[in-house]
């Protein structure tokens, strides 16, 4: 294998499929991988040019075997799909991927940071945990209104909500009810603080890359979009 200049990786959780090709386009490997044998695999292999389809653990891989020398490129899935000659499986995508990964034009995304992936987290458990918020309210104003509470839209409603769920004598809520109301109402509650700390969050990691303090001086753009387009665009060059 000390021929090999080309691989195609086609990650998995278990099982990566693995084709690579010498300097003249010859197959040279084609093989299974578990997951524990992958950096082995590599480390054994002279520096190549290694191919993998741009997903959610692709990073991860690539910054592995970029560490162990590799020049390794991330390929959008639909650019890859073009090369690929024959019924979908493993070992057809990673002969894909080898391909593509050579082609003169082929757009690359860029392997992100440690750092930027934990930002990214941040914003997609933010989306998460509005949603949840969300959620929750919309569940106790419903199972308020089957007893004939209701209140206005927004904030200041689920608070008025809240004050009825805590009121003892209310007579208008039975025991059963306001004990599954007071179990959304924590819900609520923790969700709440959850949101306000991922925001200090957010708002800290703007401020911490001079690109983020870049970005919030110009108009309209604040700490959480700052972050964002940090965290998302790896090389803003």
């Amino acid at each position: 294998m000390s021929n090999v200049t080309t691989i195609g990786l086609d990650i998995a959780k278990s099982v990566f499929q693995v084709h690579g090709v010498d300097a003249a386009g010859e197959v040279a490997v084609r093989r299974k991988l578990t997951r524990g044998r992958v950096l082995p695999f590599f480390e054994s292999l002279p520096r190549c040019l290694v191919g993998i389809e741009a997903c959610s653990s692709s990073h991860y891989w690539a910054r592995e075997l970029i560490a162990r020398g590799h020049d390794v490129r991330l390929l959008p899935a639909q650019y890859v799909k073009p090369y690929l000659k024959r019924q979908k499986n493993d070992a057809a995508d990673a002969e894909a991927i080898c391909e593509a990964v050579t082609r003169p034009t082929m757009r690359f995304v860029p392997v992100k940071s440690p750092e930027q992936q934990s930002v990214m987290m941040l914003h997609r458990v933010r989306l998460m945990l509005n949603r949840q918020r969300t959620q929750i309210s919309n569940a106790l104003r419903a199972h308020l209104s089957e007893f004939g509470v209701v209140a206005p839209i927004g904030r200041n409603g689920i608070e008025q909500l809240l004050v009825v769920i805590n009121d003892e004598n209310d007579a208008r809520i039975p025991a059963d009810a306001r004990l599954c109301l007071r179990m959304l109402e924590a819900q609520l509650r923790v969700v709440k603080e959850q949101i306000l700390e991922n925001d200090r969050r957010v708002r800290a990691s703007a401020r911490e890359t001079e690109l983020g303090r870049r970005l919030m001086e110009i108009p309209g753009v604040g700490p959480l979009l700052a972050s964002a387009f940090v965290a998302t665009v790896a090389d803003p060059h």
